[in-house]
């Protein structure tokens, strides 16, 4: 039997996408090549449940797998060793206060298994652009002037599409993505995207969704209010501390 190929994308940013159920089973969820990184079209992937990922010198690509990997926010598990590091820790976690320096910190963390980086200074222009639009958020782990750690990535309606972390010292990506998760628990939000599965993320408590699932799920929370604005004063300044529990 022929191989199926992935779809081209229309030139036109507001086409809609393929339907993500046709994406690729090897390489698992690709769905299609080509287009841009306008703004119109990210949102447009992320409400369809599908997200860019291409190397330097690769067209881009556009993915849909399955199974997808999220965390409920009610569900990242921070080990005990590092609940007691956070209950003595000075780190303030903030939003949206250094995006651009977070979306290169993560592009120079060091990956296990990766040659260079797929935040590519185009990416970093496109996602800095839904920033300004209010659509993608940081958020930071701050100690005292030092940003420590932190992740980013897309809000449309109640759904977070999580797209990378990073930690300059030890914790840090995981007080981000805890940080994270407490905040929008509180908001009534229930998952965060973590698109691919790896070890730091099922250690942190991700699960592994069906597509159908995930794209029901999805489906339904972008089509909820939420307001499309930076979080800074909504979350102020959290005390990492707040994040150990009892």
């Amino acid at each position: 039997m022929r191989r199926r190929l992935p779809f081209l994308l229309d030139p036109s940013a507001d086409a809609p996408f393929p339907d993500p159920r046709l994406a690729l089973r090897e390489p698992d969820g690709l769905l299609a090549i080509g287009g841009d990184l306008e703004p119109q079209r990210l949102l447009n992937a992320y409400r369809a449940g599908v997200f860019p990922w291409y190397s330097q010198g690769q067209p881009l690509l556009w993915w849909s797998p399955d199974p997808r990997t999220v965390f409920g926010t009610d569900r990242v598990h921070l080990s005990a060793r590092f609940r007691r590091q956070l209950r003595t820790s000075n780190w303030v976690l903030r939003a949206d206060t250094a995006f651009a320096q977070v979306m290169s910190a993560c592009a120079h963390a060091p990956r296990p298994g990766q040659d260079g980086t797929w935040i590519t200074p185009r990416m970093l222009d496109a996602y800095t652009a839904l920033h300004r639009l209010g659509h993608a958020h940081s958020m930071e782990v701050w100690d005292g002037q030092a940003l420590v750690g932190g992740i980013y990535g897309v809000a449309i309606g109640q759904m977070f599409f999580g797209e990378s972390m990073f930690s300059a010292v030890s914790g840090g990506s995981k007080a981000a993505l805890a940080g994270l998760a407490r905040i929008l628990a509180g908001w009534g939000w229930p998952l965060i995207d973590a698109q691919v599965d790896n070890d730091h993320l099922r250690r942190m408590g991700a699960e592994q969704w069906r597509r159908e699932r995930f794209l029901a799920l999805v489906d339904r929370q972008v089509a909820l209010d939420a307001p499309a604005q930076a979080w800074t004063a909504r979350i102020g300044d959290l005390a990492a501390s707040t994040l150990a529990g009892v």
